[in-house]
């Protein structure tokens, strides 16, 4: 889906972004709207995080949801999970992916967000986002807390990037192929990263999307950049010593995706309330987009004489 508003001011050398995602990770619901740990109010921060969601882009191709959609896989979670996000995706006509993940109980998810049989298959998928291609992987492990993709779900992945996409492919997974300095998450990687790496190096594969870790986090894997979306339901503290951190009510965030012709770009946006100045504004930008680009430059980027 083409972002308009990008494609309405063109100021730099890059192409207007041809897509524009919604990155948002691990809201780990509860039922009945429990709060997590009898302290995160889940729910109130989602809701937060949708009302953003709304603010920053009209009409994204499609909301990414990285896994723990739900904390315990409780049949009543999915339910309220789904009446918060379907309704925000309908007004943006924007696809909605939901990615298991560790806390999530397949049965439950598959039953409850996807009107699927209860099984243990994996939850995966494709989507055709105007000729961006986005996968779905599993990487949860039906009793475990750790990820792993096993030889059937890398061979069906194989499959379809055997034929490029007219955009490339961005995957969407839970458990991030990458390293955490947190020895904890360590514990709980992804397995089966080299197998994973054999079947899409020299592919179309353009992005991975991940959550899991609770912190925004970037990196390659493969050659491929990664990118972790920050938790809406609580974050970690990574102000603190590496043994030290723990979980915060703070930094919760989301990412904005820029698909661009030559590059992806991953914004992060905290869900918070803070003071914001009035300079910029659409005004604005109308008259910038009424000068030629060097009365722009002359407008905006010449310092003044001291």
């Amino acid at each position: 889906m083409s972002a308009t508003l990008d494609e309405e001011y063109v100021f730099g050398r890059h192409q207007p972004a041809s897509h524009v995602l919604i990155h948002v990770s691990d809201p780990h619901f509860l039922a009945e709207g429990a709060r997590l740990g009898g302290r995160y109010d889940v729910e109130e921060n989602f809701a937060r995080t949708l009302e953003a969601i709304r603010r920053v882009h009209p009409h994204p191709a499609a909301i990414v949801i990285t896994g723990d959609l739900a904390d315990l896989g409780e049949p009543d979670a999915y339910r309220r999970l789904r009446a918060a996000v379907e309704p925000v995706a309908a007004d943006l006509g924007a696809a909605v992916v939901w990615v298991a993940g560790n806390h999530d109980e397949r049965p439950a998810l598959r039953a409850g967000l996807l009107d699927l049989a209860p099984t243990e298959d994996p939850v995966t998928g494709v989507w055709d986002l105007d000729g961006l291609r986005l996968i779905a992987l599993d990487t949860s492990v039906p009793g475990w807390h750790h990820g792993d993709l096993d030889r059937a779900q890398l061979d069906w992945l194989a499959a379809i990037l055997a034929e490029p996409a007219p955009h490339g492919t961005l995957l969407a997974m839970h458990h991030p192929p990458l390293p955490s300095h947190l020895p904890l998450f360590d514990i709980l990687e992804l397995r089966h990263q080299d197998e994973l790496a054999a079947v899409i190096r020299d592919s179309d594969v353009r992005g991975i999307l991940a959550g899991h870790l609770h912190y925004s986090a970037h990196g390659t894997f493969a050659g491929v950049p990664v990118s972790v979306s920050s938790a809406t339901c609580y974050t970690m503290n990574v102000a603190l010593p590496a043994p030290d951190v723990n979980g915060m009510d703070a930094a919760q965030a989301f990412q904005l995706v820029h698909v661009h012709p030559d590059t992806i770009t991953h914004t992060v946006v905290p869900v918070t309330d803070a003071p914001t100045g009035a300079y910029f504004s659409a005004e604005w930008l109308q008259r910038m987009a009424r000068l030629t680009p060097q009365e722009r430059l002359d407008a905006f980027s010449r310092k003044p004489a001291r």
